[in-house]
């Protein structure tokens, strides 16, 4: 074997070479650019040609071979050895098969010779062509303790996720867990992952942070990247969970809303509300109010509220009144409707908001908007007084809409366009299908179906809401998913919450449209109602029928 220089294009391939599957153009880049950036470390071997030929066949080196001509290269070092019989079949098969990556380690204890020649990180990414990221992560392992490298060099190397936990931690803890946990005699590998949970610290991240640099400074926080994270993420980290929830309580204490308080979860990991309180899963009305609260990643979190109105007071009890008696005797339980009253009144919001959005911005012609107009005032959440006095609901807030058909002089004047946005206001203020005193009853919906709200109800497939769903309601959300229902009932709503993170799932019973029965059953009442009304006698507004709390809807949800 003796080494010489020769052109690579002069070069013959060996047809009988061992590996004949091309190599990958990533492959090909990354040995190109070692090739620029420190010429061929190891010489190709060639053969001379047989069969009277005068020329040489690459042994082995084909690659290098191809990339030293892409790289430019006018000459090259080789190794030449003697002809084989077999044109060296035998001699590449075995080199493919002993050939072995570098283990981490190896690769680590390679870098940081370099280094201490006088390489860069920058410099020896390039020569291997490796993102830099990777070379900080592989010199990470300067972190890990001799003893547990030397482990790892036998090629017992933990996972990456516990090999983050690892250099994390100072080497005098890594020195106590590794006395508890090597391997004992006879047993080569040793338990990474109870090393790792051993290490395993609880960490906050900078990109789940409210507070700013002024705040992390004045608590002494000190970030720390994580050099396994995604590099297309903020991975900077700290271990001092005590500054770092005590910086977050601060900011929160800082931007408290006005009608804010700052609470805690509960052991579901809910936020605290006061007692009373009625969540708002929809958009906030003027008078809700917001609790802010520290969720167990860290991060701050805020939900709205509103407290109920205080109740007025009320006389005896009509006689016809329905109830239960606790000790009624062959009371059967009753099962759990499909939709709990708190998804109902979730719903309730959802549709609210959505009907809203519709009013505003779904097209409306002129003689719809009209007609939605007179609907609204139907609702069973607006009042009329009238000569004896009745309630007054929203006199200040509806009379709004009217001073903006007026001119400066105080005259009626108003051209299509402001007639529309008036019209729209009013609505919006007016129609209501939230579970309160606020509630517009089936004439919401109606208008809601007419202007296709459907389609501005937002996703509901979330924990919140799918929570409220009996296990035959959940697992008939399935269709039309991968989803199957699972044994345990939180399982099925975690898959479903994991399919509808990126999609749009509205419950049919959100939908706008009323029950049928429901809504005949409001026709044919207010149709009766108005044949009993003597000629020129004022109509009361209000909607004294139980019927149309919801026209139907909750006679549904008990069958």
């Amino acid at each position: 074997m003796r080494l010489m220089k020769v052109d690579p294009r002069a070069l013959k391939e060996n047809p009988d070479r061992m590996r004949q599957t091309k190599s990958t153009p990533q492959a090909d880049a990354l040995l190109l650019a070692t090739i620029k950036a420190v010429g061929i470390v190891q010489p190709p071997v060639i053969a001379p040609e047989t069969g009277g030929g005068n020329g040489y066949i690459i042994d082995s080196g084909h690659r290098r071979v191809k990339q030293a001509i892409a790289a430019g290269l006018e000459e090259i070092d080789v190794l030449v050895v003697e002809a084989a019989n077999d044109n060296g079949a035998m001699r590449s098969m075995v080199e493919n098969l002993a050939r072995e990556a570098l283990n981490p380690v190896d690769q680590w204890r390679a870098i940081e010779r370099l280094v201490a020649l006088g390489w860069t990180e920058e410099a020896i990414a390039v020569a291997l062509a490796l993102p830099v990221r990777q070379i900080k992560k592989l010199r990470l392992l300067a972190n890990v303790l001799p003893a547990m490298l030397d482990q790892m060099a036998r090629g017992d190397m933990p996972n990456e996720q516990q090999l983050r936990t690892i250099a994390a931690a100072s080497l005098e803890e890594q020195q106590q867990v590794w006395k508890a946990n090597k391997p004992k005699k006879g047993d080569p590998q040793v338990s990474w992952w109870s090393v790792a949970q051993a290490l395993q610290k609880k960490r906050m991240y900078a990109r789940d942070a409210s507070f700013g640099d002024d705040l992390a400074q004045a608590y002494g926080i000190e970030w720390t990247e994580d050099l396994f994270a995604p590099a297309d993420q903020d991975s900077r980290y700290t271990t001092n969970v005590e500054a770092f929830l005590g910086a977050q309580q601060e900011w929160m204490t800082n931007h408290l809303p006005k009608k804010g308080i700052i609470t805690e979860q509960n052991s579901w990991g809910q936020p605290e509300l006061p007692r009373k309180a009625e969540r708002v899963h929809g958009k906030p009305g003027k008078g809700d109010c917001t609790a802010m609260y520290i969720d167990r990643d860290g991060k701050v979190q805020s939900v709205h509220y509103r407290m109920p109105e205080p109740k007025k007071p009320k006389g005896k009890s009509a006689a016809g009144s329905h109830g239960t008696d606790e000790n009624d005797v062959g009371s059967v339980a009753k099962p759990r409707p499909d939709v709990t009253h708190k998804g109902i009144e979730m719903i309730g919001d959802y549709r609210t908001d959505a009907l809203r959005e519709a009013l505003g911005r779904a097209p409306i012609e002129d003689d719809m908007l009209m007609a939605l107009l007179i609907l609204a005032f139907a609702g069973q959440n607006v009042s009329v007084t009238r000569g004896a006095g009745s309630g007054n609901y929203g006199h200040g807030k509806l009379a709004r809409h009217g001073v903006m058909l007026f001119d400066a002089e105080g005259k009626l004047a108003f051209d299509m366009d402001t007639l529309r946005v008036v019209a729209r206001s009013m609505l919006i203020d007016v129609f209501s299908c939230r579970e309160n005193a606020s509630k517009s009853g089936i004439v919401a919906r109606i208008a809601g179906e007419a202007i296709g709200a459907n389609a501005f109800l937002p996703n509901m497939g979330t924990e919140d809401f799918l929570s409220c769903l009996s296990r035959p309601a959940l697992e008939a959300s399935c269709k039309d998913t991968p989803v199957l229902p699972r044994q345990r009932v939180k399982d099925t709503r975690a898959a479903l919450v994991e399919h509808f993170k990126e999609g749009h799932f509205v419950h049919s019973a959100a939908l706008f449209a009323p029950d049928a029965a429901g809504l005949s059953h409001w026709l044919s009442s207010h149709a009766a109602a108005n044949e009993d009304d003597e000629p020129g006698e004022d109509i009361d507004m209000v909607a004294e029928d139980p019927a149309d709390e919801e026209a139907g809807e909750y006679l549904e949800a008990a069958e």
